[in-house]
């Protein structure tokens, strides 16, 4: 099952729809990091590219411009590639 969905190139109608402008920021350096999450999590990526590896071995490209929403349950680690920005809501 997937718990990674991926929107490449959201209209900016469906950016502004959602309120992306008025989410919260995170920056990450290029890095590896284990996540976990106990609610669903959706982010834009503003700027970068990760790679993002599921617990049961689903590998799941990011890169500015996707929306992507991560699934509450997931355990995942992510393979920063080039320094992110993205703005994100949970719940």
């Amino acid at each position: 099952m997937t718990r990674i969905l991926v929107e490449e190139n959201p209209s900016p109608l469906k950016l502004e729809v959602l309120g992306v402008e008025d989410w919260d920021t995170i920056e990450r350096r290029v890095s590896i990091y284990s996540c976990s999450y106990d609610q669903t999590e959706t982010c834009y990526i503003v700027d970068g590219e990760a790679v993002v590896i599921t617990s049961d071995g689903e590998t799941v490209c990011v890169s500015t411009g996707d929306l992507v929403v991560l699934m509450a349950g997931l355990s995942c680690v992510w393979d920063v590639r080039r320094p992110l920005r993205a703005h994100f809501r949970i719940g």
